[in-house]
């Protein structure tokens, strides 16, 4: 079952997809744009047992501070119990997430619908 998504900010929309919260990151990802997403994100990432998805899908622009909301998101996920899932295919972003070592931590995924386990029609 899907939800409408809700723009929280012009850098992150939530929705519900079959009984997972979706974080789509939106536009430049950068240090002015994580202070708006930190309290929305802390909320989503916060619940007991969440199931998270993280989607970069409609970034343009990701820096360090990128990089600190995701491992904040996959902290805060797990310390929790939940799971927590990285939807990527840019391929800078690909590659600071392997030389940080947080592709490790948060294996990117290319698609939401594999992560979702939805088959292709």
């Amino acid at each position: 079952m899907r939800q409408e998504s809700a723009s929280l900010t012009r850098h992150l929309r939530v929705r519900r997809d079959r009984g997972h919260t979706v974080l789509e990151f939106l536009g430049e990802i950068d240090i002015a744009s994580a202070a708006e997403i930190v309290p929305h994100l802390d909320r989503e990432t916060g619940r007991p047992g969440a199931l998270v998805v993280l989607d970069l899908g409609g970034v343009e622009f990701f820096d360090c501070s990128g990089l600190r909301l995701l491992y904040r998101a996959r902290r805060r996920v797990l310390d929790g119990g939940g799971q927590v899932h990285l939807v990527c295919t840019h391929p800078l972003t690909l590659r600071m997430l392997r030389i940080t070592g947080l592709a490790r931590l948060l294996p990117p995924r290319p698609t939401l619908a594999e992560v979702l386990g939805v088959s292709p029609p």
